[in-house]
């Protein structure tokens, strides 16, 4: 790798759009909570009898709720370019 492209490599760039927002993150750690329990649940469901429904259902409607909330923050204002949100430009 040249200099020039390592140096270009450690610049920040201001691309909108890649989910650096309270909405995205607040969804995606929603939804990983969700995909644990789920996956939890699964392995309980096939290691130990007894009925482990429950969790793995559990499980997916978090997920689907982490994708709602996320969506209904995006429209409060907390997306990319949100007007509730801090843009990293404005927060150095």
């Amino acid at each position: 790798m040249t200099p020039a492209r390592l140096l270009d490599m450690s610049n920040e760039h201001s691309e909108p759009g890649h989910g650096d927002s309270p909405a995205a993150w607040t969804a995606v750690v929603v939804m990983l909570v969700g995909i644990a329990a789920g996956t939890v649940g699964l392995f309980l469901h096939f290691t130990y009898p007894g009925s482990w429904d429950i969790l793995i259902w559990a499980g997916v409607i978090v997920l689907v709720v982490g994708a709602i909330l996320g969506f209904v923050l995006k429209r409060m204002g907390f997306g990319v370019d949100g007007s509730r949100s801090v843009s990293k430009a404005s927060s150095h």
